[in-house]
């Protein structure tokens, strides 16, 4: 296991942000970390980054304990924050110069690592552009070239699509992929559900201090995707209508005004919707069919645990 949390506690005065929370994270998996803004997704990094300490629990990363190695531990982790800063008159080339020198690494070993994070992150033609000049998911590229500098096994990234055009998103998650291809073992936090069901393995969704559901992103789909029919009718839908739509594979029915969502097995077929609807003898506008998406289980285990 490359990265293992048991029963993690961070309190802040009497605020317990993080109430004992367990993950794992095999090695070269890319872990989608979920949640709301503001319930301890950034505070978790933090502590995983050694930024910050905790209260209680055990954190071991490569079969390391936290608390024992972390003089071991400096060089195995890389870390990108949500907003990452730069000196604004600097080329990209030279901050990683920069960051190289601080490392300790020589000049050919700085020219030829600059090359390589340079072309990884896509940014080798603007190498020589200040770094004021960037846009903010170029300086999302640059921060993860950055983090990469010292070849960590543990790559950390806090929200490194957040407030991105489409196109800087679709480049961060590129380079995420092939992050994942090098062997990296990618621990991402982000509140984007789309951006994780294109790249993660394995998700956990943390709520309320806890993580709340943590699986294979693969069985995940299984356990919860299913199609959803969403039914327009021409006028409020009443108790009486949901009481009489009662089949064993309907999985779930959303209402709100004269919209019904029905959720039902994978294995219905259209016309069993219209034949269920048709004994409603109630007029209806529209029918729509859709998968359930990341969105959807995030929505549901929410609610659920709430």
């Amino acid at each position: 296991m490359m990265i293992r949390a048991e029963n993690l506690t961070k309190r802040y005065g009497n605020n317990k942000v993080l109430n004992g929370v367990n993950f794992n994270v095999e090695k070269g998996e890319i872990y989608g970390f979920l949640g709301h803004n503001g319930v301890g997704k950034t505070t978790t990094m933090n502590i995983l980054a050694g930024i910050i300490g905790y209260n209680d629990g055990d954190i071991t990363l490569n079969s390391l304990d936290m608390k024992n190695n972390r003089s071991n531990l400096k060089g195995m982790i890389g870390y990108l924050p949500e907003e990452p800063k730069f000196y604004p008159y600097m080329t990209s080339n030279e901050y990683l110069t920069f960051i190289g020198e601080v490392l300790g690494f020589n000049k050919n070993k700085i020219k030829v690592r600059n090359k390589e994070l340079l072309e990884l992150v896509k940014l080798e033609k603007s190498s020589n552009r200040k770094i004021g000049g960037y846009s903010r998911g170029m300086k999302q590229r640059l921060g993860i070239a950055v983090s990469m500098y010292n070849n960590p096994e543990i790559l950390l990234l806090d929200e490194p699509s957040s407030a991105l055009d489409p196109t800087g998103r679709k480049d961060v998650i590129n380079i995420i992929k092939n992050l994942k291809n090098l062997g990296i073992t990618v621990f991402l936090s982000t509140h984007i559900l789309s951006d994780i069901e294109r790249i993660c393995d394995k998700v956990g969704i943390l709520y309320n201090g806890k993580i709340i559901l943590e699986e294979k992103l693969d069985m995940l789909k299984q356990r919860y995707l299913h199609s959803i029919y969403d039914i327009e009718f021409e006028n409020n839908i009443n108790q009486e209508t949901i009481d009489e739509i009662k089949e064993d594979w309907i999985k779930d029915i959303e209402v709100k005004d004269n919209i019904m969502n029905l959720h039902v097995d994978e294995n219905i077929d259209s016309r069993d919707i219209i034949a269920l609807l048709s004994e409603l003898n109630i007029p209806i506008l529209s029918l729509n069919l859709r998968r359930s998406n990341l969105e959807d289980i995030f929505i549901k285990v929410v609610n659920e645990n709430e």
